[in-house]
């Protein structure tokens, strides 16, 4: 039962809801470094949109795991493109690749295997991200290992010299590189298949590479300029693991397809973490064959022109079983372990769905939206105004406040989870619409059916809110229901119409309870006489007839008796 408007603080609810409001919008304005307005998906500013299909082998499900996996892979090459908004998410059994903008051609090649390989490591150097790496020595002898190299060794042997960590690399894509650093990823991607690079000429080899090592930047802040498919038959210049060294790399040797089983696991007798490596046949006689003529030389594991690890050879391995040892965590010995097992996807995928969105039709998919919401408003407006006058104005401006939180949260949710507004999210927010107005069309028809009763609009507030409360709540919560189950069972764009409709019919909540049923109270203890004219609020052909019902009781203690 709702307070009397009598004891209803209208104020207190509206100064919450204004407090709410300017919470939002510090957190729009003041945080985050992007622009204040929703995160748009492609179809509303352009771009790719390829959807991969995974195949099991033996025809069943595919395993969460593999496809976890499989996403990270995949996400790393997206990552590479160097554009910035792009997203790889797990929909069911399929992978989403989203690349806003027009760069988004090569998402519709990223589903084909990963490769993973190993490589001699020719020389090293480490690398402070923070600062321009120097060039590498004029000669071109294998130098030491970075003092963060791992040891690779058969199981039985002694723990390997050195340590560090090897896990995954972690590549955070630049958004703002300047002309001259994209100048030097260009003449990297010129230098880095140059097979001057191995000249048995010495002077024409360290002159390459000094300048492939001079142009290679390893800053994470700075776009990976290597990630990409390299030429296993060619010399690679590479960013080592975490960007703490770069790496001038011969032809692979040996392909990551060799590798039938990779585990990370805790040896207790040296108390530290390693990671086991099993080859097949062929991949085990070709590593037993390196190791042996390569003891105390680096060999680097390359996924996608990234090392991810570059040990030392401790001894020659022979048989195939390999342990890598280092100061690895828990965490990056596992990291390193699924690289080399899945560094070659673990499930197949084939392009199920590609969809290239110019900006231009996204431009004019956002203005039809637009069109289409603001169209919807004003006819709400019209009707608002014409059928509850001063009530309408109040609906309105409820109208309006709704909007400004869906604005807010859109761009908040934008910057926290990811979540981009799309043309089935507008249609969501379209019908929320109605579903808003709806709440006021069932508060303000409770209140004419209390002034038909005889009540004035003062004592008729509290009444038809409290009876009309339970209707907005059950209306409210089977929308948001069927929102949520569709959110739930539905797949693709279908969930962004199911997100933007529940989350709109919450703050529908909000608004009623904290905008327009405060401005409903005010207005009904109001002592101005344009504001407490019937007329003027769309009740007076109610109140007549509340006046006539009521003129017709009997008086208190008085039958009414007819005359015979």
């Amino acid at each position: 039962m709702a307070a009397p408007a009598g004891h209803l603080r209208p104020g207190r609810y509206l100064a919450f809801f204004a407090l709410i409001v300017v919470a939002l919008y510090a957190l729009v304005f003041f945080t985050g470094s992007g622009k204040p307005t929703p995160k748009l998906g492609i179809d509303l500013q352009g771009g790719t949109r390829v959807t991969l299909s995974a195949r099991n082998p033996d025809g069943g499900d595919p395993p969460r795991e593999s496809l976890e996996q499989a996403r990270s892979i995949i996400e790393r090459r997206v990552n590479g493109i160097g554009v910035s908004g792009t997203e790889v998410v797990l929909d069911g059994s399929n992978v989403v690749i989203t690349v806003p903008g027009e760069q988004g051609d090569q998402a519709k090649t990223l589903g084909k295997t990963a490769k993973l390989g190993f490589r001699k490591v020719v020389t090293s150097q480490p690398v402070t991200p923070v600062q321009q790496p120097s060039a590498p020595p004029a000669s071109g002898t294998p130098s030491s290992a970075p003092p963060s190299s791992p040891g690779v060794s058969a199981p039985p042997s002694s723990p390997a010299n050195g340590g560090g960590a090897a896990g995954a690399p972690q590549q955070q894509p630049g958004a703002d590189t300047d002309e001259q650093t994209k100048k030097e990823i260009e003449e990297a991607r010129n230098l880095r298949q140059n097979p001057d690079l191995l000249s048995t000429d010495q002077a024409k080899q360290a002159a390459a590479a000094e300048k492939a090592f001079a142009a290679l930047n390893c800053d994470p802040k700075v776009s990976d300029p290597l990630v990409g498919n390299d030429l296993t038959d060619k010399p690679l210049v590479a960013c080592g693991d975490k960007n703490t060294a770069k790496y001038l790399l011969e032809p692979e040797f040996l392909p990551g397809t060799e590798i039938s089983d990779a585990s990370s696991g805790y040896d207790t007798q040296n108390s530290q973490w390693v990671v086991n490596l099993n080859f097949k046949g062929e991949g085990s006689r070709i590593w037993g064959d390196f190791t042996s003529k390569n003891v105390q030389k680096q060999a680097a594991f390359v996924l996608d022109t990234q090392v991810v690890s570059a040990p030392t050879i401790q001894s020659a391995i022979l048989g195939g079983q390999t342990q890598i040892t280092g100061r690895f965590s828990q965490t990056e010995a596992k990291d390193l372990a699924d690289v080399l097992k899945y560094g070659s996807l673990p499930l197949s995928f084939e392009s199920s769905d590609a969809t290239t969105v110019s900006a231009t039709l996204g431009l004019a998919s956002l203005q039809a939206g637009l069109i289409a919401g603001g169209l919807g408003l004003l006819i709400v407006f019209i009707y608002c105004l014409f059928y509850y006058r001063l009530l309408g104005v109040l609906t309105i401006l409820s109208l309006a406040l709704s909007f400004s939180l869906v604005y807010a949260v859109l761009v908040l949710l934008g910057r926290w989870i990811g979540y981009t507004l799309d043309l089935a999210g507008v249609a969501g927010l379209i019908i929320a619409i109605g579903i808003t107005a709806d709440s006021f069309v069932i508060y303000f028809e409770r209140l004419k059916d209390e002034i038909r009763e005889g009540r004035t609009f003062r004592s008729a507030v509290p009444r038809g809110w409290s009876r009309a409360q339970r209707t907005i709540l059950a209306s409210d919560a089977v929308s948001f229901l069927a929102a949520a189950i569709l959110y739930w069972l539905a797949v693709g764009e279908v969930k962004g119409f199911a997100f933007t409709l529940g989350m709109s019919t919450v703050l529908d909540l909000v608004v009623v309870y904290l905008v327009t049923h405060p401005l409903v109270a005010m207005v009904s203890r109001s002592k101005s006489k344009f504001l407490s004219n019937p007329k003027n609020l769309g009740l007076g052909a109610v109140q007549q007839v509340g006046s006539e019902r009521k003129a017709a009781r009997p008086a208190a203690g008085r039958p009414n008796v007819k005359e015979a």
